[in-house]
This record gives structure tokens, C-alpha cells and sequence, in this order.
């Protein structure tokens, strides 16, 4: 029988040490104490580190289109990195809506929310060690500087401004400074509607926002430059 998940933290205090329990243990350790085995590699598993932290730190969300502790507002990220701290990949926010958009604004979209503080897990991600012996990093609690947020809501704005225009199928991953936004689907079958160059309704393949490598690589260097 497997055992149970924590309780949702109902503090700040509770979250942070649970987060800190688990840095410098490995995902075969923390898989155990979840009843789980370790998949062989992350290729078909790609949600089951995050998965398994979601688990250890009780979060209560899901795959609903909210943070993943929302009486906390906080959101969880676990992004794996190279033996220097780099990020190896892009990191996922949420799913960009593409209609319905009249009177959507950067104060109120679920990219806003999701982004207003997030918890990062770092883990060790080089395909070198076996996903059991990889660790899982100290944990960071970040929100968004000013600087930040205006570099976010820029990119936000022009993504959406294409959008709206009819422009989705010509967005690529080179557009924004920080933000990016790309398909996003388990497969490339799944369609959904958008609007087209003359404002017809169209299908195409959901697209995500996510933060670029350079913008998370910035602000780990920059937090763990300062407690190391």
C-alpha cells in the first residue's frame, strides 16, 4: 500500500521546510519514501520528477490552471540543470490562451499569477547520471523584480498582440526576450481553435508560454551566487 501524501502546507514556514527536507536527497530516495519506482529514463516520463515533488511537498493543485499551492500563492517549478547550475531546458508556465481574448490584460492572465512567486527546485538533469542518483538542489522562493515583470509583460503583450492579429502559426521560439511561446501537446494531433489571418476561426496545436534558458540561468546564478 502506498502511502499517503502530506497534507497542502498551510504556511510559508511548513512549504520552505518540507522544500528544504528534500534538497541533496536523490529521486530513488525521495521515490521510495512515495512508494514509486524510478523510471529507467525521463523520455516518456517527463512530468514525474515535478510529479514527485508535487508529492513530498503536498501541493494540492494538480493540472488545474492555478499555483500549485494556492492559498499560498505559490507555484512549484522543478527545473533540471548541469553540473555548473545552468538550466538544460526551457521551463514551462502554462497554457496560452488563444481565444476569448477581448479585454485580457497582463494584470489579470494566469501567466501573471502563475509567475507572481514561484518555488525552484533545481535537479541535477545530465543524462550522464541515472535518473535514481541524481539530487535534487537547494530551494529558491522567487518573485519577479520590476525589472523582471516589465521584461515579462513585454513579451506577453507582443505575443498577444500576434495572436489577436492572426499571427500564431508564425510566432517561432526567437520571439521574446525572456518569454517564448510553442506548441504544447502530449502529441501532434491535438488541435484547438485560434484565430486566423482574417479573423476566421482556425485549428491549431496548443501553444505554452515559457521562460527562456538565459532568464531562469540569471536569476539561479544570481541567488545562489549570494548563499554560497
Amino acid at each position: 500500500m502506498k502511502p499517503a501524501s502530506p497534507l497542502p502546507p498551510t504556511d510559508l514556514d511548513t512549504l520552505m521546510g518540507r522544500a528544504y527536507a528534500v534538497a541533496g536527497l536523490t529521486l530513488a530516495e525521495l521515490a521510495a519514501q512515495a512508494g514509486q519506482k524510478v523510471p529507467s529514463n525521463l523520455l516518456r516520463h517527463k512530468g514525474w520528477v515535478g510529479q514527485l515533488l508535487e508529492w513530498h511537498l503536498g501541493a494540492s493543485a494538480g493540472s488545474k490552471p492555478e499555483q500549485d499551492f494556492p492559498e499560498l500563492g505559490v507555484e512549484l517549478k522543478t527545473i533540471p540543470v548541469d553540473p555548473q547550475g545552468k538550466p538544460l531546458e526551457t521551463t514551462f508556465v502554462c497554457v496560452a490562451p488563444l481565444i476569448g481574448l477581448t479585454g485580457l490584460s497582463w494584470e489579470a492572465s494566469n501567466i501573471r499569477n502563475k509567475l507572481s512567486r514561484v518555488l525552484w527546485l533545481p535537479v541535477e538533469g545530465s543524462r550522464d547520471i541515472p535518473v535514481g542518483e541524481r539530487r535534487v538542489g537547494m530551494p529558491l522562493l522567487w518573485s519577479p523584480s520590476a525589472d523582471e515583470e516589465a521584461l515579462l509583460r513585454q513579451d506577453w503583450e507582443e505575443l498577444m498582440d500576434m495572436i489577436v492579429l492572426g499571427e500564431v502559426e508564425n510566432i517561432t521560439a526567437r520571439h521574446g526576450q525572456v518569454l517564448q511561446l510553442r506548441p504544447k501537446a502530449a502529441n501532434g494531433q491535438a488541435l484547438t481553435r485560434a484565430i486566423g489571418h482574417d479573423g476566421e476561426p482556425i485549428l491549431t496545436r496548443p501553444r505554452g508560454f515559457y521562460l527562456k534558458i538565459d532568464f531562469t540561468h540569471t536569476l539561479l546564478l544570481r541567488y545562489y551566487a549570494c548563499v554560497t
